[in-house]
């Protein structure tokens, strides 16, 4: 038996900061990179005496990486140890697998099941950690080949490439709040998806969940109580490894997709943080008899709007450090900060009304809606007005604008809270060339997401002007990603996805 599932990254698009304390929101946009953890057994049969072991075996491969460690799981207690790896281990994996496996031991109720679940875990369990080649910056290898900064390159980079390490942290030159990660990334949330991906595929593997029956979530189903169960493992699962209870906007991303996400009160989590880690069963059976309260709201960009992400080439930033450093203003200043927060907040409310309002006209006057977006593709923001002549495509069009107002008053807010904070929000590098997308043909919006710095930039692009926005990118030296919103959250998939991606790779070449 081999489970694969799979979950997306994510950009915020609105709500930086802001979604760390209640009631705040944040809208999240889910993207088409995934990360993906296949569970098969270590072993087909059990010996006779194997029902008599405290202990099964437990094997993580990432071959991104070129890691592999090995762990004994303690039957009784749900804990790992550590027996042999040839680098570090992960944090993150061990956690999520910890968690889900005290989760499937405190669910399941009746003897027959309690005897299963233990024989499928005495088979041992071998996992293995794949992750899209977007989460991860490929720039150096791309300019060591003195190749261009294009989409087309990184087309034609392997599936799961292996992965680039920072120098400066393979050599040992950067410490402190300045270090870098370890591993060069592009800020799409690769911890949140990891996590959530491989206990997803977890859950499923030892029964607990049902992620065949996964559709939207509503209240009360099978298929909602399942995600909600995921969620709240995976939740807990990332903030112990992390060392802190975040937002969890990335992990709530990765479990229900796009959406307005407000927080959960931190407090659900406490006996987890004081716990850290010993007697599982207690912990898990404490977080899943919680009321979890945050709010996702459905939310996704409406039509003939695209989703262009660019990595500016910085190796990625320190988002703890600048959150500390954010959070040190708001106690210092508590009058201005908060000011300032309560700007945020109305404009970044504004922009989801807006972008639901332009939902809306498209469901309602989908010929009138399709007209304005094309023509608009075509145009800079100035002249779309010229566009509209009838009442419903003045609508739109207003709209639009409306939309875009708000997101520049959004990013005038985030900067004066960089520059008070003192911290790189919104670099001035940053600024120039957001500025410079912002007033090309068809962009609604450009920005800096989640906790902004040199991670990434992102562009909501109307109609086919994305290509533009792209060469633009390119020739400034910014890397055009191809990842785009995906409104999906996590997937029950169908085999090893690096098969599935040889098979296209032939198939194409066969067409072609």
């Amino acid at each position: 038996m081999e489970v694969v599932a799979s979950a997306p990254g994510k950009v915020l698009v609105a709500g930086g900061y802001l979604v760390l304390e209640r009631p705040n929101a944040g809208l999240v946009l889910s993207t088409s990179a995934r990360f993906y953890a296949i569970v098969r057994p270590l072993r087909d049969e059990l010996s006779h005496d194997s029902w008599a072991w405290a202990w099964t075996d437990v094997k993580v491969t990432s071959p991104q990486l070129s890691r592999e460690a090995t762990y004994k799981l303690s039957l009784k207690k749900s804990t790992l140890q550590l027996t042999s790896s040839r680098e570090s281990a992960n944090p993150f994996v061990e956690q999520a697998v910890q968690f889900s496996v005290a989760a499937a031991k405190v669910t399941v109720t009746d003897k027959e099941g309690k005897e299963a679940l233990d024989k499928l875990l005495l088979q041992g369990l071998h996992i293995t950690i794949l992750g899209c080649n977007d989460f991860y910056s490929y720039r150096k290898q791309i300019e060591a080949r003195g190749l261009p900064l294009t989409p087309e390159v990184l087309l034609s980079l392997p599936p799961f490439c292996s992965i680039t390490f920072n120098s400066e942290v393979a050599n040992g030159t950067m410490t402190g709040e300045n270090c870098k990660p370890e591993v060069a990334k592009t800020g799409l949330g690769s911890s949140a998806a990891m996590t959530t991906s491989v206990v997803a595929a977890l859950l499923h593997y030892l029964g607990t969940v049902n992620l065949s029956c996964l559709g939207q979530s509503s209240g009360g189903n099978a298929a909602g109580r399942d995600l909600d169960l995921l969620h709240a493992i995976a939740q807990s699962a990332h903030c112990i490894a992390q060392g802190k209870i975040g937002s969890g906007f990335d992990v709530s991303a990765a479990v229900y997709g796009s959406q307005r996400y407000t927080r959960f009160s931190p407090e659900i989590l406490s006996s987890a943080q004081v716990t850290g880690g010993h007697c599982m069963a207690d912990v898990v059976a404490d977080i899943v008899t919680q009321s979890w309260d945050h709010e996702k709201v459905k939310f996704s960009l409406p039509p003939l709007m695209s989703l262009l992400l660019g990595e500016p080439g910085t190796g990625g930033s320190s988002t703890p450090s600048m959150v500390g450093s954010v959070k040190q203003w708001q106690k210092s200043d508590p009058q201005k900060s908060k000011e300032t927060w309560s700007k945020l907040g109305i404009a970044n409310s504004v922009l989801e009304n807006q972008l639901r309002n332009l939902n809306k006209l498209a469901e309602d006057h989908w010929e009138a809606y399709e007209s304005v977006l094309r023509s608009c593709s075509r145009l800079t923001c100035s002249k779309w007005t010229e566009v509209a002549t009838n009442q419903h495509q003045e609508l739109i069009v207003r709209s639009l604008l409306a939309a875009r107002d708000a997101f520049l008053e959004i990013r005038l807010h985030m900067r004066e809270m960089g520059i008070a904070a003192g911290v790189p929000i919104e670099p001035e590098s940053q600024t120039q060339l957001l500025d410079a997308t912002m007033n090309m043909e068809g962009v609604l919006l450009a920005g800096v997401p989640g906790a902004g710095g040199f991670d990434a930039v992102f562009s909501v692009i109307l109609g086919e002007a994305s290509d533009a926005v792209a060469k633009a990118w390119s020739s400034a030296g910014v890397l055009p990603l191809l990842v785009r919103e995906d409104p999906r959250g996590v997937s029950l998939e169908a085999g090893d996805p690096r098969t599935r991606e040889v098979s296209t790779a032939v198939s194409s070449i066969q067409i072609n």
